[in-house]
């Protein structure tokens, strides 16, 4: 897109992506990359789904959490981490931090789902309730770091963590060399970035589309501004796509690197996440439906591609699951 500047931020390397795959192979899931012949009925396309929804602590966050631990260099030995998220950043921290033998903290939202705070603390972590927004959790986390001399692992505007979330695409790639277009949702935007690196180095002709609740669209809202921008409010189901703002260099990457960024309604997100556990009997959360439901409402206006939808999260409240049944 090249249509926003953000002073001279440098774009993650693809090499930098490789050595995250190595250093977190053997810790996360290779997931699987599911061909949906009911989506090519509807489509018109070859689609596929990278169930990130099958990773270790339900989402394609444990990636970037593991890269930053492993890759990050500390001037004293960690006392422990510390972090703020709304749900599943949290739950792949206190997984790492646990597999580091590492103490941690996530600073969740008041409004927190109980299951993904149930997550958290069955890993380890201690929760602290911040908030609604994650600026304001962000300053609580920064407090707690000064405080206790935690180290703090951000949830996306970083590169050791934009790196790791892109080895979810290298192994896409792997799988799927033909593959023409990367759908992915936008939180941060940090799986998005990581994605975009090592798909343009290594398929450079590829099409990218990121896909954002219309009720969260603040990469949507930063593109058309020329800048990062903070949205007043957000209100989405998808509570994992609901940054107030988006990362500095999780944006310069998305306007250096993506095609396009579109927005879909919730209900179009509810009905994605009710085609897949109906039809491939997939518990997925509504943020990680959102790829596909851009995809269903018309994100990409040609037929006939290869396409594949990043399914982000399968950490899904059990009172949806039952309204969804």
């Amino acid at each position: 897109m090249r249509d926003g500047g953000v002073g001279k931020l440098e774009l993650v390397r693809p090499d930098e992506v490789r050595r995250a795959a190595d250093r977190i192979s053997g810790h996360v899931v290779r997931t699987p990359l599911l061909a949906s012949e009911p989506l090519g009925r509807e489509s018109g396309r070859d689609v596929r789904l990278k169930l990130e929804s099958l990773q270790q602590a339900g989402s394609f966050k444990l990636r970037g959490a593991l890269n930053f631990l492993a890759g990050a260099r500390s001037e004293r030995p960690r006392k422990g981490v510390v972090t703020f998220s709304s749900g599943n950043h949290g739950q792949a921290v206190a997984l790492a931090a646990r597999l580091h033998h590492l103490p941690a903290v996530i600073v969740m939202p008041v409004t927190v789902p109980a299951g993904k705070r149930r997550g958290a603390e069955r890993l380890g972590a201690s929760i602290v309730l911040e908030g609604t927004t994650s600026l304001e959790r962000q300053a609580r986390a920064e407090a707690i770091a000064a405080a206790e001399g935690f180290e703090l692992v951000p949830p996306f505007d970083h590169p050791l963590i934009i790196a790791g979330q892109g080895t979810c695409a290298l192994e896409a790639l792997e799988d799927w060399p033909e593959l023409d277009t990367w759908i992915v949702p936008i939180g941060g935007g940090g799986l998005g970035a990581g994605s975009a690196v090592a798909l343009r180095a290594f398929r450079p002709g590829i099409r990218i589309v990121g896909v954002e609740p219309e009720g969260a669209a603040s990469m949507r809202a930063s593109i058309d501004a020329g800048r990062p921008v903070t949205l007043e409010r957000t209100d989405t189901i998808a509570d994992g796509l609901a940054p107030v703002r988006p990362g500095a260099l999780t944006f310069h990457h998305v306007v250096e690197l993506f095609d396009d960024v579109v927005t879909v309604s919730d209900s179009a997100i509810l009905d994605a996440t009710r085609f897949l556990l109906h039809t491939h009997k997939l518990v997925v959360e509504p943020s990680g439906a959102a790829a596909l439901a851009g995809l269903r409402e018309g994100a990409l206006p040609e037929p006939g591609e290869r396409v594949v939808c990043v399914v982000s999260g399968g950490n899904l409240e059990p009172s949806l699951l039952g309204e969804l049944l």
